[in-house]
């Protein structure tokens, strides 16, 4: 596929390097010279320095035939004009534009092919709010990732010591919970892949990924941990737009307080929010979070756009005692330094943006695309067509299907069912088909098991 990549930023540079070790023709436009040289020397890509709304610099960069333009520079405007000249002058066929300021995505019928042509929106701040918030209502959860409008989800926990299964076979979780299908589709011991199988022993500290429906998904998590207390306070350190939104989503159901330092924003979020409690102020001054409680707070988000900050204040709140501390992490390369410490979940806007654009770039019928552990794995949902002699799948149990390396099944949603995945379950045309992808130099070999063949047409 010939892609067009709008931006050489962390969001940009992220999706260029997952798409370019999959033998994509990637471009990547950007006006700093220095980022597009260090993408080039690390990555198989072409590079333009230019403004990419330029219809000059699109041909450049190889608009005439390319089969998508995805535009994700720091600039709403130059994203939503670049996808406009890119359907005017060279009728790209798919279109996929960053948009960050609510006053464009609240306009209904803005982004139609009749004002400006955008055939996917991408809000981080969106994707990151609903991330962070399924965290908040799975308190023990590391990822929650919803399947099928949620009929279905992926959890990942880390099993401690104390809990039900740890020390036994996987197979023994049916015995159990006779009452709960579930499905362990992947566990990382020590950072390292383990294909779980009936005899697999879970161990203290591994990184379990199970699939369920959404109603079983806390009685299986009380099988590999004990059950946190479920979350009441919520403390968020920055009033930006990701913490405005997420306090605006969680305020009926939660005690919330915000602390921001700007006495504008401060007025504003006051306007804004019913319930919320918002203080002027820095989430690194002790005495302020001393005054507040903060030992009291069952979880406490820090989400400015300051890593550094996040980092410090989110240490400080643990420090004084707070239950679980979250950390909103821009720079990919602190993720790992920080995670698992101090700090519980280092979230990261870029792999929690990058599993939306990838939906849209993945070959077969792909819903959705998500991307695991930091981008080391995907899950991905794709639907089956066809039938048994034109589709790889159609019609055969899941047990007689060669899956690639490292590839599991872990559920089958059905219309309204969620089936989860055994040996014998036979694929339908039309099911929702769950894929857990521990290697991904193998996604190319999954995408093909659900193209349809030509004698299905």
């Amino acid at each position: 596929m010939k892609i067009i990549i709008l931006g050489a930023g962390q969001v940009g540079g992220t999706l260029a390097e997952h798409l370019a070790s999959e033998a994509n023709d990637i471009t990547v436009v950007d006006t700093d010279g220095d980022r597009l040289r260090d993408l080039g020397d690390r990555l198989d890509i072409r590079t333009v320095q230019g403004r990419g709304s330029f219809p000059t610099v699109l041909r450049q960069a190889g608009a005439d035939d390319a089969d998508m333009l995805v535009a994700v520079t720091n600039s709403d405007e130059t994203n939503m004009v670049a996808c406009q000249v890119a359907y005017t002058l060279f009728h790209t066929p798919t279109k996929i534009a960053r948009v960050r300021e609510a006053a464009y995505l609240t306009r209904a019928g803005l982004f139609d092919n009749e004002a400006i042509p955008v055939d996917v929106l991408i809000s981080p701040e969106q994707v990151v709010t609903h991330y962070i918030k399924r965290l908040i209502e799975h308190p023990g959860a590391l990822q929650v990732i919803d399947f099928a409008d949620g009929k279905a989800q992926l959890v990942a926990v880390k099993a401690y010591h104390g809990g039900p299964l740890v020390g036994q076979q996987l197979r023994q979780l049916r015995s159990h919970m006779p009452n709960v299908d579930t499905r362990v589709a992947a566990i990382f011991r020590r950072d390292r892949p383990i294909k779980p199988q009936g005899d697999t022993v879970i161990e203290a500290d591994d990184e379990v990924f199970f699939i369920a429906a959404k109603a079983h998904i806390r009685a299986v998590m009380g099988e590999l941990r004990s059950i946190d207390e479920t979350n009441k306070r919520v403390v968020i350190a920055g009033g930006g737009q990701i913490g405005e939104r997420l306090a605006e989503a969680i305020e009926s159901r939660y005690q919330v307080k915000i602390i921001e330092k700007s006495p504008a924003r401060c007025r504003h979020l006051s306007d804004n929010l019913e319930s919320t409690v918002v203080l002027q102020g820095s989430a690194s001054d002790r005495d302020l979070m001393l005054e507040e409680n903060i030992a009291e707070a069952d979880i406490f988000l820090a989400l400015t756009n300051d890593d550094e900050a996040n980092i410090m204040s989110s240490l400080l709140a643990k420090r004084l005692g707070a239950r679980k501390v979250m950390t909103l992490i821009n720079n990919p390369a602190y993720v790992d330094l920080v995670q698992g410490g101090e700090i519980d979940i280092a979230i990261s806007p870029q792999l929690a943006t990058i599993g939306t654009l990838l939906a849209h770039v993945r070959r077969g019928d792909i819903v959705s695309v998500h991307s695991l552990r930091r981008g080391a794995a995907e899950a991905i949902e794709a639907i089956a067509h066809g039938d048994s002699k034109s589709s790889k799948v159609i019609g055969k149990g899941i047990g007689e299907i060669a899956l690639p390396h490292g590839t599991t099944i872990g559920a089958i949603i059905r219309a309204d069912e969620v089936l989860i995945a055994h040996d014998h379950t036979v694929i339908e045309a039309g099911d929702h088909v769950i894929l857990f992808v521990v290697d991904k130099k193998y996604i190319r070999d999954v995408e093909k098991l659900f193209h349809v063949g030509l004698s299905f047409f």
